[in-house]
């Protein structure tokens, strides 16, 4: 237990000490009065009781000004989303409207905002590497304006993307040896990643190869295509480049992941599915109202024992 003004603690001890204390002086000046008087002097503890009991309501009182606070564990079904969004050359395309970038960015966003407060949502963009655009949080917001700085540039290597995902939500570096071994990911049932992307391969590290890394770990993948199968051109460097939606290579993440394959233009936004678990969550939870009861609740003893003994409120 912590309390925002704990000097108020000493406080608390200092009152009842000196409450205690003149109360000891009390007694004891009552007690030579009838030893004066000539009358017996009764040793009874009970009529201590009611004194005690409201001595010990003005030290909780006095203790609950001193803000009192505890951390509790609170049970949190949670889940983390991680969005990955395709930002190469290529999703500068047409053959979505406006372009293939912006139309995943709408998308992308919209299953943001759509996610309930217990899932954690993050951000990764990728060209020819990949890059946490947002850490994954409970404020979503973060995560639909990370997702709306993204700009095109650059290659695509879908199995860099899948990695940072890893990455992202692991909180370690996730990488493929050269020799073709992985890390221990652990298992991460709870987390679910979603890719926007043309699905144009560019790169050396195999997609399947990182997708299988997932699968191990427990990470489901869903894969949105982006663009159209025919196809289209873009400039980039001065060249004009053909370029076409590849489902084959989106469809073969997803289906190695256990995850599902959809073209953008029949996706349903927020229909991606986040396997929730049940963790804990510290929560801080004041007091002061704990210790009024209490404080209430002894006073009210006090002065049962009191009305039982002598019949009078005060003791």
């Amino acid at each position: 237990m912590s309390a925002q003004y704990p000097i108020v603690f000493v406080v608390a001890v200092l009152v009842v000490a000196a409450l205690a204390a003149g109360y000891a002086l009390a007694d004891r000046a009552r007690s030579r009065r009838l030893r004066a008087a000539g009358l017996a002097v009764r040793s009874r503890r009970g009529r201590h009781v009611p004194w005690i009991l409201l001595i010990a309501a003005a030290g909780v009182l006095v203790a609950g000004l001193a803000r009192p606070e505890a951390t509790i564990p609170v049970p949190r079904a949670a889940g983390t989303l991680v969005i990955v969004v395709d930002v190469s050359a290529s999703m500068s395309a047409t053959d979505a409207d406006p372009t293939r970038l912006a139309a995943a960015v709408a998308a992308a966003q919209e299953l943001a905002a759509d996610q309930p407060d217990t899932v954690d949502v993050g951000v990764v963009a990728f060209a020819g590497g990949a890059l946490t655009a947002q850490a994954p949080s409970a404020d979503h917001s973060l995560a639909v304006e990370a997702l709306g700085r993204l700009t095109t540039s650059g290659g695509t290597s879908l199995g860099e993307a899948i990695l940072g995902s890893l990455s992202t939500i692991t909180g370690e570096s996730v990488e493929i040896a050269d020799d073709g071994t992985v890390p221990d990911l652990g298992y991460w049932g709870s987390a679910t990643v979603v890719v926007y992307s043309d699905g144009e391969d560019t790169a050396s590290t195999d997609p399947l190869a990182a997708a299988a890394v997932a699968q191990t770990a427990g990470v489901h993948i869903d894969t949105i295509g982006v663009g159209t199968t025919s196809g289209t051109t873009v400039e980039v460097d001065g060249y004009t480049v053909a370029t076409a939606l590849d489902e084959t290579t989106l469809a073969g993440i997803a289906e190695t992941t256990g995850g599902t394959y959809q073209a953008l233009v029949d996706a349903q936004p927020g229909a991606a599915s986040v396997d929730l678990r049940l963790t804990t969550q510290d929560q801080v939870l004041e007091l002061t109202a704990a210790f009024a009861l209490v404080a209430l609740l002894l006073l009210a003893a006090g002065w049962a024992v009191a009305i039982a003994r002598t019949g009078r409120l005060v003791p």
